[in-house]
């Protein structure tokens, strides 16, 4: 197996995208590590992230406010900051920064791979 590099902060848009983009840096079976880049998206009204994998995400730079369902305000969130999200709690981001790059990298992992840890 070779190895593979990369740098969290090259091959970024020039200009803000029109969505949000996610881009799969390596994955196994149950796992991946993805970097995730914001320019100023957010989730739209009345939509949430449900998912059925757990995720460990930090914010490498930029800014965002982090929804979780139940919790009475935003999280707000900076480079640094990082969050676990168990499989199945509902949030969203209800901001992000307009004004530069907000650089996530998300650690997804299946609970079964945890189970019993």
């Amino acid at each position: 197996m070779t190895p593979s590099t990369g740098n969290l902060f090259t091959n970024l848009p020039a200009k803000p995208p029109a969505d949000e983009l996610f881009e799969v840096l390596t994955q196994r079976p149950g796992w991946k590590i993805e970097r995730i880049t914001s320019w100023g998206h957010a989730t739209p009204p009345g939509e949430w992230f449900d998912q059925t994998a757990d995720e460990w995400v930090v914010l490498l730079a930029g800014a965002a406010r982090l929804q979780i369902e139940g919790e009475p305000a935003p999280r707000e969130l900076g480079a640094g900051d990082w969050v676990f999200l168990p499989a199945r709690l509902r949030h969203r981001i209800e901001w992000a920064d307009e004004t530069r790059p907000t650089i996530w990298l998300a650690f997804h992992i299946a609970p079964e791979v945890t189970k019993g840890l």
